[in-house]
C-alpha cells in the first residue's frame, strides 16, 4: 500500500499544516486561499494533506469531530453526526457463512445518509474561503446533505438534480430544508457537468465529492469501523462491502487506511480488502477493475432502481481503484432483484435501508456464493441511506395492506384464514 507524502519539511502553501495535492503530478496548493477542485497543472485530482497523520490515541470526544486530529479544522458546521451503529444481523451472518458479518448503518446520520459526513468538513471549509453560495448535483442525498448544512450555516444552496430520476424523499428534505432546487432533463453525470461549470466560473462553490474536502469527512466511517471492530473482537475486519456511485467512499476509506498506515497506528497486514458493489444497469466502476483501466470510461445511459448510484461517470475512480487493488479487494455487479431481496433480508434484522444500501449485502451473497469471500472472514458491510429516503421503493420491497371488516371477530376469522 502507498503510503501517503510525509513532505520531510512543511511546504510554503500550506496553512495551519493543512495543504492539497494533485495524486497524479504531486503539484501542491495553498488549501484555503481560492476554490479548487482539479490541479491546475494537469487537471488531476486533489488530496488533502497533513503535517502528522493520525493514531487512534489522537482521538477523542464523540461524532466526526471526534477524528479532528485528521481534519482541516477543530470543529465544523455540525447538526451532529457520526457515531453510526455496527449492527448485528445474526441471521444474515449464518446465512452468508462467514466468521462474523456487521452493517455499519449511515442511514443514521442527521439527514439519513453518510453525505452529512462530508457536508460537516465541507461547509466548514466553505465558510474559510468566503463563499456566498453552495452548489451540488445530486441523485438526492447529497443534495438532503447540503441543504441541511448550508441551512445551518445560512448560505445559499443550489442543488441541480436528474429530472423524474430522484426519490421523494430527498427532495422532499432539500425543499424543506430551503435549497433552491433545478431539475434538469438529463441524468447525475449531465448534472455534475453543469454545476462544475457553474463552480469554474465562480457562481458556486462545487460540494460534490470531487471537492476533495468532502472525502476528509467521509473517511472518518473508516476510522469508526476499525475502532468499534478493535474494541468488540481485539483485531480488525477482513474485508469492507460497500456500494459503489461516485466512488468517494471507497476513495475516502482508502485514504482513511492510508494515514493509519503512515503513522503507524495500522500494519499493512491489516488494512481491510475494500470491495466495491454497484447495480448491474450502472457498472462502469466493475468494468474498469476487470479490465484493468486506471480509469473508468462514461456510461452515458445508466439505469437501477437504486437512485443513490444510478451514476455512470465515477468522478473518484482515479482515487478509489488504486484503495481495491492495493488492499487486494475486488468489485461485483448485481441485478435490482438482488437488491431487493437483499434490502428485505436487512429489514427483517430490524435494519431499514433504501435500495442503494443493500447492495452492499448483495454483492457479498454473490461473493460468498462464488468463494471470492471465504468463510474465515471478518466483513463489514456499509449501508449508505436510511429506508425512508425511498418511500415508494420501500413500500415496493415489503407486504402489501390487508383489507378486514371493521370487526373483531372478522379481523380473527382474517388471520386464522
Amino acid at each position: 500500500m502507498p503510503d501517503l507524502d510525509l513532505a520531510a519539511t512543511t511546504p510554503a502553501c500550506a496553512e495551519n499544516g493543512v495543504w492539497l495535492a494533485c495524486i497524479d503530478c504531486g503539484h501542491e496548493l495553498a488549501p484555503f486561499d481560492t476554490p479548487v477542485y482539479r490541479c491546475p497543472e494537469c487537471e488531476g485530482l486533489l488530496e488533502a494533506r497533513y503535517e502528522s497523520y493520525p493514531t487512534f490515541e489522537g482521538f477523542a470526544g464523540r461524532g466526526v469531530w471526534r477524528y479532528a486530529a485528521a481534519l482541516p479544522f477543530e470543529q465544523g458546521v455540525s447538526l451532529p453526526e457520526g457515531d453510526t451503529p455496527l449492527h448485528r444481523v445474526p441471521r444474515l451472518e449464518s446465512e452468508m457463512g462467514v466468521r462474523s458479518l456487521r452493517i455499519k448503518h449511515e442511514g443514521m446520520n442527521p439527514t439519513g445518509s453518510f453525505k452529512d459526513r462530508g457536508m460537516t468538513v465541507g461547509v466548514r471549509v466553505a465558510e474559510e474561503l468566503g463563499v456566498s453560495r453552495l452548489a451540488c448535483a445530486s441523485t438526492g442525498n447529497t443534495s438532503a446533505a447540503l441543504a441541511a448544512y448550508g441551512g445551518r450555516a445560512g448560505l445559499e444552496t443550489l442543488v441541480l438534480l436528474p429530472d423524474g430520476k430522484v426519490a421523494a424523499g430527498k427532495v422532499a428534505q432539500a425543499a424543506l430544508h430551503g435549497a433552491r432546487i433545478l431539475e434538469v432533463d438529463g441524468n447525475f453525470d449531465s448534472c455534475l457537468d453543469i454545476v462544475s461549470d457553474l463552480a469554474d466560473r465562480g457562481e458556486a462553490y462545487l460540494l460534490n465529492s470531487l471537492n476533495p474536502f468532502r472525502l476528509e469527512g467521509q473517511k472518518t466511517i473508516g476510522f469508526e469501523i476499525l475502532e468499534a471492530f478493535r474494541d468488540e473482537y481485539d483485531r480488525f475486519p477482513d474485508r469492507i462491502v460497500l456500494p459503489v456511485g461516485n466512488a468517494g467512499n471507497t476513495a475516502a476509506l482508502y485514504k482513511a487506511f492510508r494515514e493509519l498506515v503512515a503513522s503507524g497506528a495500522l500494519a499493512e497486514e491489516e488494512v481491510p480488502k475494500l470491495t466495491g458493489v454497484q447495480a448491474e444497469g450502472a457498472a462502469p466502476m466493475v468494468e474498469a477493475v476487470e479490465e484493468g483501466w486506471d480509469d473508468t470510461e462514461r456510461w452515458d445511459s445508466v439505469e437501477t432502481r437504486a437512485t443513490a448510484i444510478r451514476i455512470g461517470n465515477p468522478v473518484n475512480a482515479p482515487k478509489a481503484i488504486p484503495g481495491i487493488r492495493e488492499t487486494d479487494g475486488t468489485t461485483i455487479s448485481v441485478s435490482d432483484t438482488e437488491i431487493t431481496d437483499a434490502q428485505r433480508a436487512l429489514a427483517e434484522e430490524g435494519i431499514g435501508v433504501e435500495p442503494a444500501s443493500a447492495a452492499s449485502v448483495a454483492g457479498l451473497r454473490k461473493l460468498r456464493m462464488s468463494g471470492v469471500v471465504g468463510s474465515d472472514e471478518d466483513v463489514v458491510c456499509l449501508t449508505t441511506g436510511h429506508l425512508l429516503k425511498d418511500p415508494d421503493a420501500a413500500a415496493a420491497a415489503g407486504s402489501e395492506p390487508e383489507s378486514v371488516p371493521n370487526d373483531t371477530e372478522a379481523v380473527l376469522d382474517h388471520l386464522d384464514g
